[in-house]
């Protein structure tokens, strides 16, 4: 009775967040009949019945599930409008299309900017991890910057494709309510937006890689973009969601990493990199004290290009 239980609360949920008109609350009515009746069967022993009536519920419920399939044209909000994409072009260069620019003056209102950027593997010189806590220390947004040799860096985030008015739901995540985005952005948007305009808790960890390293990983982001950009994919609220992003750079660092729950609990990420050694003075330094030297205060972008506030969330790091 227990599994028929679950059964009736899942079917439930999936329609509660799939169908958003009041066609909902005539499902809600069936579903009550079909409970009660399924309750009479329990009543009478008849569990031929019961479970024939269930299979039946779950076979219709799968048929209609299958037909819920991830989209590309929403009226997405205008944050997550544009995933990133890619291309080679002439010469070795990767057009990144799709750099989100925006100035955020307040949780939800901004400039919006987008650009278009030709860049070079070879110039790519750092790789830093930029993690975001706004509740529990355990779970942390994690984004991966990527330094090149003019100063200039390309942030990517794996996000919720929101559409417009809509809110995050972590519950509605278990059931195709979002599709997952990969952003691009400059660091005066992406990061100040959480310092600043969010008030959340970020910090900013140089990764230790090889050239050929970040190339890799780099890549493997940009191809994500483009996958993400003509095979939609859903957000699932534990498989696939913001870890996304960790679990390439973890498996870029060494694949002999085993599984470790820090990856998941992604605000204990920290402590699985520094148990790597890939963290700036690991050896000498105490995970704490990489953690204080981390830490980003609120600054304001105005007056500042792109190079010199990038320059201002690594000076703990460089003492510059």
């Amino acid at each position: 009775m227990l599994a028929v239980s679950a059964c009736l609360v899942w079917i439930g949920l999936s329609l509660h967040f799939q169908i958003n008109t009041p066609l909902v609350y005539l499902f809600y009515v069936l579903l009550l009949i079909w409970s009660v009746a399924l309750c009479m069967f329990v009543g009478r022993g008849q569990w031929g019945r019961l479970w024939g009536m269930m299979s039946a519920a779950l076979v219709i419920w799968g048929l209609w599930w299958t037909t819920i399939t991830p989209r590309e044209d929403r009226d997405w909000a205008p944050e997550v409008s544009r995933g990133v994409t890619s291309e080679f072009t002439t010469g070795g260069l990767i057009r990144v299309r799709n750099v989100r620019d925006f100035r955020w003056s307040s949780p939800t209102e901004a400039h919006e900017a987008w650009y278009d950027i030709d860049v070079d593997l070879g110039a790519i010189m750092s790789v830093d991890m930029i993690m975001s806590v706004w509740d529990s220390a355990d779970i942390a947004h994690t984004l991966v910057s990527f330094g090149f040799s003019d100063g200039q860096h390309i942030v990517f985030s794996g996000e919720i494709r929101k559409e417009v008015g809509e809110d995050f739901s972590a519950l509605g995540g278990f059931f195709k309510r979002y599709e997952l985005v990969l952003i691009a952005a400059d660091e005066r948007d992406i990061v100040h937006l959480r310092t600043d305009a969010r008030g959340e808790t970020v910090s900013l960890y140089p990764i230790e890689m090889g050239a050929e390293q970040r190339e890799q990983l780099f890549v493997a982001f940009l191809e994500y973009g483009n996958t993400l950009a003509t095979t939609p994919q859903w957000y699932h609220t534990l498989w696939t969601n913001c870890t996304t992003l960790p679990f390439r750079l973890v498996r870029n660092l060494s694949d002999r990493v085993s599984f470790d729950p820090r990856i998941i609990l992604s605000g204990r990420l920290p402590g699985f990199l520094y148990d790597l050694g890939v963290l700036p003075e690991a050896g000498t330094l105490s995970l704490d004290d990489l953690k204080q030297r981390a830490a980003l205060a609120p600054h304001s972008v105005e007056g500042l290009d792109g190079v010199a506030y990038s320059r201002l969330l690594r000076r703990n790091w460089t003492g510059k």
